[in-house]
């Protein structure tokens, strides 16, 4: 099997682990070999940075073809290469059986992992064309937060508002079948485990400081014109039919 994930890979959601973020195949997994005594253990395959989904410039004027080259080039790609090497390591340690330094490298693969799975996100959330949520989606977010308004001003406040660095998060919650609005400290914490988030908003600073310093307020608002509100729609559509245990 090919180990590497491409722009449809990216655009088609993740399968229960994978629908958490919308990118099916957050890691390829090499083919189980079956043997006499039943199938082999699957060995984990390596993560590619998959190709942004338009040009650098294409998002100008509200990100800038600098922030969005170095973004992805430089800051999504080492994300997917420690993801890579907490794997890797992880794999030694069960090959081993030395699980002397678990605890660094479970911390490792849930940073990376995530850092890569909500990058691969973040980029399908964007589109220079730009426009509003409509039918189902729309209608979603009336009934979990009252209005269309109403989503945005928690969205933007929330996201404005993560401690340092970290995300803002409008994710399906399935056990209630709501949408809610979450945020992210670094890329992992504060989160309800099961949420199947369907559109991030990046605020560590390397994903606006280029252009807007230190006036993430800005970065934000100009980020909601910039919202590919059809593949929220889609991603939201494709969540609630996988996740069946409302």
């Amino acid at each position: 099997m090919e180990n590497e994930i491409t722009r449809r890979d990216m655009m088609k959601g993740l399968g229960l682990a994978g629908v958490l973020v919308g990118m099916e195949g957050l890691y390829h997994s090499a083919q189980g070999q079956t043997t006499t005594g039943g199938a082999a253990p699957r060995q984990i395959g390596e993560c590619k940075l998959p190709p942004l989904p338009y040009a650098y410039d294409a998002l100008e004027p509200t990100l800038d073809k600098e922030t969005l080259t170095l973004h992805h080039g430089k800051h999504h790609a080492a994300y997917v290469s420690g993801f890579n090497g907490a794997m890797k390591k992880l794999e030694e340690a069960r090959a081993t059986g030395d699980f002397s330094l678990i605890k660094h490298w479970s911390r490792e693969f849930a940073f990376h992992g995530s850092g890569h799975a909500l990058h691969a996100l973040y980029w399908a959330n964007m589109t220079a064309k730009g426009g509003e949520p409509k039918e189902d989606l729309l209608e979603a977010l009336k009934q979990s937060f009252g209005s269309l308004d109403q989503f945005k001003k928690q969205f933007v406040a929330a996201t404005n508002s993560v401690e340092a660095s970290g995300w803002g998060v409008l994710a399906y919650e399935p056990y209630m079948g709501h949408l809610v609005v979450l945020q992210a400290e670094k890329h992992q914490d504060l989160t309800i485990w099961g949420v199947c988030p369907i559109l991030v908003c990046d605020v560590w600073e390397h994903a606006y400081y280029l252009k807007y310093q230190n006036r993430r307020a800005e970065y934000v608002d100009n980020f909601m014109k910039i919202v590919n509100w059809e593949e929220v729609a889609r991603r939201y559509a494709k969540v609630k039919g996988l996740v069946g245990y409302r």
